[in-house]
């Protein structure tokens, strides 16, 4: 296995290990995962992982390529929906003090730096840059008899 399909599965690995780890905190009671926090989006970046990883067993550069942009794309995606959920939770308290305070309990936890790394890791793997230079193809020699 090359190295760089060593990374894009590895990256793809630790992709379905980051769904699992804890992203959330909310109220310091207990911790969320991305299951916890959405699941059919969860199973739905799982899938992505599974099918990239799929893709460099059987090395299908075009389908490993796809489902790291498509992993980078909903892990960024997934960032901008939490922090809209957080900042939405509370608005039905009238008070903006107390909603502003509720908001400020929900913590982000070190899952979202393996989040964050494993698409990145995977696409740096899946971008396989091509041949600077191409080898000439060489004259047949000629013999004379």
């Amino acid at each position: 296995m090359k190295l760089r399909s060593f990374l894009a599965f590895a990256g793809f690995v630790m992709l379905i290990a980051a769904t699992y780890c804890p992203l959330f905190r909310p109220f310091g009671v207990t911790t969320w995962d991305m299951y916890d926090a959405n699941k059919p989006y969860g199973i739905v970046v799982l899938l992505i992982a599974v099918v990239g990883i799929i893709g460099v067993v059987f090395m299908q550069n075009n389908i490993a390529r796809m489902a790291a942009w498509l992993s980078a794309i909903l892990v960024v995606l997934f960032y901008i929906l939490a922090l809209l959920k957080i900042h939405t939770s509370f608005t039905f308290i009238p008070f903006h003090a107390i909603s502003r305070f509720l908001a400020k309990q929900i913590r982000f936890k070190w899952g979202w730096w393996l989040l964050v790394a494993a698409p990145v890791l995977s696409l740096i793997g899946a971008l396989r840059d091509k041949p600077r230079y191409k080898m000439p193809d060489q004259p047949e020699a000629v013999t004379q008899n």
